[in-house]
């Protein structure tokens, strides 16, 4: 498959083995330990918080918050919550994970060294396997019509869309544009394989603004933050000691923000997405936009399969269209 993410063809894939690692949560600054699991067939990807004995499905309705981290949370109970998912979800996606458990001790994902390579790291230590039982197919869902959000208007509206392609792949456009800044404006656009998650995305770190952090520390966030694991941009100064890792980071991050919050769609997307200044509020806007309306999308062979009578966590506007 020329995609988003490499399948067997009629396999779903897991982990092949159970791994873990220790870090510091970005925004509440406490330890907490996460750890990889194995999941069944059509289990799809679940976080499960064990000192609250939870779980809650990675899917876009479960989305709680989008300030600054991507929140997910279990309906009616926003106590129950997972910050900072979408470093860990790219991951999973980019690496074809299809079913996991992400296992935590605390209410935040570790933020590590900022970017998604490390994740990457521990599912390549493991490896992956197949989940077991044959699926229809490759489950993915198709894009049909173009859907578009906006916040904003005029040139410096923000906003982002998912349009119909050709083939089976997942191809991205993104701007961002920071005037008076060493980010300045980049753009980035590339057809998304695995190779080019791991090779061009995976180690693109997260970034802010030395002006912001005060404030946001004052509003007990980024409590965790370092140089060790986040870009500080001061006017034209990155303040790191080791600078960038490339010189257009910042936007490979959003990006790499952008397939970790399409994940949350339950299933890889065959479509094109546009996005100008767009973050975690128009990505989550955008897929609750395509979920919206049946006739915006349709389902790959594959994504409703069951095996054993566990279902693919399809969210409940795409299983009444699946039905």
């Amino acid at each position: 498959m020329d995609g988003y993410i490499a399948l067997e063809t009629g396999r779903r894939r897991t982990l092949k083995a159970a791994i873990g690692c220790v870090g510091i949560g970005l925004h509440g600054g406490c330890r907490v330990q996460l750890t990889l699991r194995p999941a069944p067939h059509g289990t799809g990807i679940r976080f499960r918080r064990t000192d609250l004995g939870i779980e809650i499905p990675a899917l876009y309705d479960h989305v709680a918050d989008t300030r600054l981290c991507t929140v997910l949370a279990l309906p009616g109970v926003p106590q129950h919550r997972i910050g900072t998912v979408e470093h860990v979800m790219a991951a999973l996606a980019g690496c074809g994970v299809d079913d996991a458990l992400v296992e935590l001790d605390g209410p935040e994902v570790p933020i590590l060294d900022g970017s998604a390579a490390p994740f990457v790291f521990l599912i390549d230590c493991v490896g992956l396997t197949a989940a077991g039982g044959l699926s229809l197919g490759s489950a993915g869902i198709e894009v049909l019509r173009t859907v578009r959000v906006q916040d904003g208007a005029g040139p410096d509206a923000a906003w982002a869309e998912l349009a119909p392609t050709a083939g089976e792949r997942f191809e991205a456009s993104l701007t961002i544009d920071f005037p008076g800044t060493a980010i300045g404006r980049q753009s980035l656009a590339l057809r998304l394989t695995p190779q080019v998650f791991r090779a061009g995305l995976a180690d693109a770190r997260t970034f802010t603004l030395a002006e912001d952090v005060a404030r946001l520390r004052a509003a007990g966030l980024a409590l965790g933050g370092s140089l060790a694991n986040a870009v500080v941009v001061d006017g034209p100064e990155v303040l790191n000691p080791g600078g960038l890792r490339r010189p257009d980071e910042f936007v490979r991050h959003k990006m790499l923000d952008v397939v970790g919050d399409l994940a949350l769609a339950g299933a890889p997307i065959r479509g094109r997405f546009t996005g100008h200044r767009s973050g975690h509020a128009l990505n989550n806007r955008l897929l609750r936009a395509l979920f919206a309306d049946a006739a915006n999308w349709r389902a790959l062979p594959g994504f409703a399969a069951v095996d054993g009578g566990a279902s693919i966590p399809v969210p409940a506007a795409a299983a009444a269209a699946v039905a």
